[in-house]
């Protein structure tokens, strides 16, 4: 396993720990073999994957296939064997669609690559995979990550959209800045009614907003209204994470992040300092959203270095 699969095994690890305040992998490592590809029929030919890492849709037809997102490199094989046992075309991945760089999402992409598919993503995805670099929310989480390797940056990329125009379907890739990272694209198939909202929307409880690399609250919650206003009202969506959605659902996420970086916000106006918003708890009402990897306090963090416009630096406390 490379280092770059090793960082973001955080995200979709049940493994993860948090210690002394920092995010780190547990030590034991997963087994990639035991890892199995679930497929299920989200509308037409459009189809959500689940294994380890951000859920993948996958648009399956007679000029063949085009994925969104690719998890981690070990599971390339499995993932496009579970395609191939939908029975519906014997012609392969043809294009993979980043929603961002992380490497969860991305982990696929050298293995896709050799394989032919071309990676699409936004400038900002294959600069960052280019370059490596520092990923967190500017406090105890933090994620160093290499440069990628040559054949897994995106050779097709674009500034604010672009259309793939596949399977009868106008697959549209929309960049919506500054919300997860700066690359996010949510990626929209009309004809279907589905929309995969990448890391911009997750089902695991608080997000990771990696503010090192150009995300914040604002730009999220921007996003998120955006979609939910543009988009059909019954669209199925697929979250970064978790289970299949609807726009109730992202509207509940939404007004999450609107409640809670208002009360940080109401707490910078009172002049509370980082740590006294912590001791005091102002998001004990959200208590329910705390999770293994983005915790109470690490999303207080969040919020905190997003709405000052601080990156911060990497913290440890008790």
């Amino acid at each position: 396993m490379s280092s770059r699969q090793r960082t973001w095994m955080i995200l979709s690890l049940a493994g993860t720990a948090l210690v002394n305040g920092s995010a780190v992998v547990a030590q034991q490592q997963p087994d990639f073999s035991k890892v199995q590809i679930k497929a299920t029929k989200v509308s037409g030919n459009i189809y959500m994957l689940e294994g380890q890492g951000g859920n993948i849709a996958a648009s399956v037809g007679e000029d063949g296939i085009v994925i969104v997102d690719d998890q981690f490199a070990p599971l390339a094989e499995k993932i496009q064997a579970t395609l191939k046992e939908l029975k519906i075309t014997d012609k392969p991945v043809r294009f993979v669609i980043n929603t961002h760089y992380h490497g969860d999402h991305t982990g696929g992409n050298e293995p896709f690559s050799n394989a032919g598919s071309t990676v699409i993503a936004q400038d900002n995805v294959r600069k960052r995979l280019e370059s490596g670099g520092t990923a967190g929310n500017g406090g105890s989480i933090k994620m160093e990550n290499k440069p990628a390797p040559k054949a897994a940056l995106p050779i097709l990329t674009f500034e604010h959209d672009v259309t793939v125009h596949l399977n009868g379907e106008d697959i549209r890739a929309l960049h919506f800045p500054s919300g997860h990272t700066d690359g996010d694209s949510i990626i929209f198939f009309p004809k279907n009614n589905v929309v995969h909202m990448g890391d911009d929307f997750v089902r695991y409880g608080f997000p990771f907003i990696d503010v090192a690399s150009g995300g914040s609250v604002q730009g999220m919650i921007d996003a998120m209204e955006k979609a939910t206003a543009q988009l059909p009202a019954d669209v199925k969506v697929i979250p970064g994470h978790g289970a299949l959605s609807n726009l109730d659902d992202v509207r509940a996420f939404t007004k999450m992040l609107k409640e809670t970086s208002g009360v940080v916000q109401k707490a910078l106006d009172g002049h509370k300092t980082l740590d006294q918003m912590k001791q005091e708890k102002i998001l004990a009402p959200w208590e329910k959203f705390s999770g293994q990897f983005v915790n109470t306090d690490a999303f207080i963090e969040t919020l905190y270095n997003s709405v000052t416009g601080h990156k911060g630096e990497f913290m440890k406390h008790n």
